[in-house]
């Protein structure tokens, strides 16, 4: 008799699937830990950003005796008085020439910006490139090595201490970011639409300011907002272009000239609570127009991404 046969049992085989909730715990594991870190990474650069805005903020209503005594400390009277005190001091009138400089220069910019960058991004012709390779070349180019024939250019028009100069060198000077911004963006805007207006007898012309323009707005509240901010906070340029000529020719001094200014008239009879002041009003109006716009500059650099 032959022996019976014995029943083999096979062993099921190792699945893929069985290591699967194992492998996503360990990435879920991951992403908590890259969470914690990005959050915490970022709440770091806030306090590191807002404590030292909060700190002038709060100075402004010390006394030299407080800030003197305790740097850090609360302040002991919410008076007001000191920014009346710093607007007196000279604070107003480098506000009003700053705007004044500033209401000119930004649209100005914005203006022959987008101009240049819609037509480098939308028209093909001999040398399209060259020129848009040297306006990237304009951002790149320190403004320290053009300060002398700057000034001496500048100083041959006969613009040295007017508002009219220093507009002229504030657009000049922001062209090539906005032309590198815009002409980004302007690629990104569909080619049909841009057709269309031409089919139905649009100019150029219209076919930008009532087409094209409008939908460029995002990009254009973003690239603006930068323009103002650096704008705003420009130094080296109003300090060298902004200084009176003669005896008879009036100080035309920017905010950033203004606060070294009222640093220097102190002397050694120091009112820090009113320079602080001073910083505070030049800082508002910035945070103002950024948090107002904030949503506007996010759209504007994501959009072109998404596009």
């Amino acid at each position: 008799m032959s022996a019976p046969l014995k029943e083999s049992v096979a062993v099921p085989a190792e699945r893929p699937a069985d290591k699967l909730p194992a492998r996503a715990g360990d990435r879920r594991g991951e992403g908590i830990a890259l969470n914690v870190f990005s959050h915490g990474f970022l709440a770091l650069w806030a306090l590191l950003i807002v404590l030292p805005l909060l700190w002038l903020v709060l100075s402004s209503f010390k006394t030299d005796a407080q800030i003197g005594g305790s740097a850090f400390g609360w302040p002991h009277n919410w008076s007001f008085d000191v920014f009346r005190r710093a607007w007196n001091k000279g604070i107003g009138d480098y506000f009003l020439n700053t705007v004044i400089v500033l209401v000119f220069s930004v649209p100005l910019t914005m203006l022959f910006g987008s101009m240049a960058a819609y037509v480098l991004a939308r028209y093909r012709f001999w040398g399209n490139r060259l020129l848009y390779y040297f306006f990237v070349a304009g951002a790149m180019f320190p403004v320290f090595l053009a300060l002398v024939p700057l000034f001496f250019m500048v100083k041959r028009l006969d613009m040295l201490n007017t508002y009219q100069g220093l507009i002229l060198v504030y657009v000049a000077y922001s062209m090539p970011f906005t032309v590198f911004f815009m002409h980004a963006f302007f690629r990104t805007l569909p080619t049909a639409v841009f057709e269309a207006a031409i089919l139905d007898g649009a100019s150029h012309t219209r076919t930008f300011f009532q087409v094209m323009l409008p939908m460029a707005k995002p990009g254009l509240i973003s690239v603006g907002i930068f323009n103002t901010l650096g704008q705003w906070n420009q130094f080296i340029l109003p300090t060298v272009l902004m200084q009176p000529q003669s005896g008879s020719d009036p100080e035309r001094y920017v905010l950033t000239q203004g606060l070294i200014q009222l640093q220097q008239q102190q002397g050694y009879a120091s009112d820090l609570p009113v320079l602080f002041a001073g910083v505070t009003i030049a800082m508002v109006p910035m945070l103002v127009v950024y948090l107002s716009f904030q949503r506007q500059v996010q759209a504007g650099l994501t959009s072109a991404t998404l596009k």
